[in-house]
């Protein structure tokens, strides 16, 4: 018998089918990949000031304007790509945001040569293993945490942008460094089996 996914418990922000759909499948499961990791990487700081409902109706003109999100092609990105980037409507045309989102990749590709991937290095913030929350409302989530700060102040000092503590604790939380599903969210206990 097929379960009907409207009678599922989720956490209340996962309102409309985009937003149900990412929560459902994504949001919380852990990420080893550095291309996902990128994405999150541009995603989150182009977030800054806007919903995430925004940004996931964007996230395909994204992909396709970050060309796959590969870091190393997005790292040798020029001034035309940026005036490209501008005038592409299917994204968010903030310059500041446009510019540190290539600067971004250049930081890094420096991080991968450093640590081997920079999924290994940004994991270093969770002593490698994802945290597992149990909050019971969403207004115990916490908006950053005492580890954001830290990969914040460390990605900040390496020449990141758009990375202060609360974006980078939205980027743990969707490349699911921490498991912030509520109690009684059905997902919470599958992405807490993903950990082990």
């Amino acid at each position: 018998m097929a379960i009907n996914p409207d009678a599922l418990d989720r956490c209340p922000w996962a309102r409309s089918d985009l937003d149900i759909a990412y929560h459902d499948a994504e949001w919380g499961v852990p990420v080893h990949d550095d291309t996902t990791m990128f994405e999150f990487l541009v995603l989150e700081g182009a977030q800054a000031g806007l919903s995430w409902s925004t940004i996931l109706r964007k996230r395909d003109a994204y992909r396709s304007a970050y060309r796959g999100f590969a870091p190393e092609v997005v790292a040798q990105f020029g001034e035309k790509d940026i005036q490209r980037l501008l005038k592409n409507d299917g994204i968010v045309r903030n310059r500041l945001k446009v510019r540190s989102s290539i600067e971004n990749a250049r930081h890094f590709c420096e991080v991968q040569s450093e640590y081997g991937s920079f999924w290994r290095y940004a994991w270093e913030f969770v002593g490698g293993a994802a945290r597992q929350n149990a909050f019971e409302s969403m207004s115990k989530v916490p908006a950053k945490t005492i580890e954001s700060e830290r990969m914040s102040k460390d990605l900040r000092k390496r020449g990141f942008r758009f990375v202060g503590p609360t974006i980078c604790y939205a980027f743990m939380q969707a490349t699911g460094m921490v498991n912030d599903h509520l109690v009684d969210c059905f997902r919470r206990e599958q992405i807490a089996a993903l950990a082990t």
